[in-house]
């Protein structure tokens, strides 16, 4: 008994080895590196907050299909495949906005960042375009605030006109925050009047705001986490149920009232989710 025990778990551990090697062999295959290529633009809506164009979303949405379409062929067979297939694009939109709503809530962050950068460059003796060049050089600014600005700062170096440089960091930020930078920006260089002095004012009113918000979401939390367990729960009585008399689900489904009934729960569970979602929304 005992060589056995032993001869199995070195089976185990060699079997442990040869799935690390596989992983590397398939790290460094020509596949893998297609397959990285094909998610640059879900990785640059991230890193940059670029919106794919329209071939690469299709590129991605293919992607996602396939990788749905193999997950559900494994779990439930070629019909469970097909079916989460077809979510695919709407899959990989999702994980596109998600990824640039991060990036769009980390230049909110930043925004106050910016602005005080900004003022003190400006009272150290600097123009608006060369303000924007300091501020993206030492002005404390990072994550994509900071690529933001190094981007606004190289087209100012290839001579745009600071009117342009600033309108395009205004919609490629997509943020109020930085809508309100650049208005007090173009409105203080037509008025005039101390611009250091505004956009310090600026970045204590976005710190304010924020910390409000922040208030709000942790006044509410336990009311949509409660909405969302309350939801969830019909949920995990399915599974249960599922657990304790394998094929109940299924059963219900052959008759037509109860298929009709079911489909109406559903729909109305997944409306009470999103209703639940938009009342809890903290607005920005």
């Amino acid at each position: 008994m005992m060589p056995g025990i032993l001869l199995a778990g070195a089976a185990g551990a060699l079997v442990v080895f040869a799935a690390w090697d596989a992983l590397a062999a398939v790290e460094r295959s020509t596949l893998a590196a297609a397959g990285a290529r094909l998610l640059v633009p879900l990785a640059r809506a991230g890193r940059e907050g670029r919106q794919p164009t329209a071939p690469e979303r299709r590129r991605l949405a293919l992607v996602a299909a396939g990788a749905l379409a193999l997950a559900g062929w494994l779990l439930g067979g070629p019909v469970t495949g097909a079916v989460l297939a077809v979510g695919g694009p709407w899959a990989a939109m999702a994980a596109v906005r998600e990824r640039r709503r991060r990036y769009r809530a980390a230049l909110r962050r930043e925004a106050p960042v910016v602005a005080r950068a900004l003022a003190d460059a400006l009272a150290g003796g600097h123009s608006v375009r060369g303000a924007l060049g300091a501020a993206a050089t030492g002005g404390g600014v990072v994550g994509p605030a900071d690529l933001e600005l190094r981007a606004a700062a190289s087209r100012l170096d290839l001579g745009e006109s600071t009117s342009q440089v600033l309108e395009r960091l205004r919609r490629r930020a997509g943020v109020p925050a930085f809508d309100t930078i650049v208005a007090a920006i173009v409105v203080q260089s037509k008025a005039g009047g101390d611009l250091a002095r505004l956009l310090r004012e600026l970045a204590g009113a976005l710190e304010e705001a924020m910390r409000l918000e922040g208030d709000a979401r942790t006044a509410t939390a336990q009311a949509r986490f409660t909405g969302l367990l309350v939801s969830v729960l019909p949920l995990a009585a399915a599974a249960l149920a599922e657990l304790g008399s394998p094929g109940y689900l299924g059963s219900l489904f052959r008759g037509p009232l109860t298929a009709w009934l079911l489909g109406c729960a559903v729909a109305f569970q997944l409306a009470a989710l999103a209703l639940i979602a938009r009342i809890a929304r903290v607005g920005r």
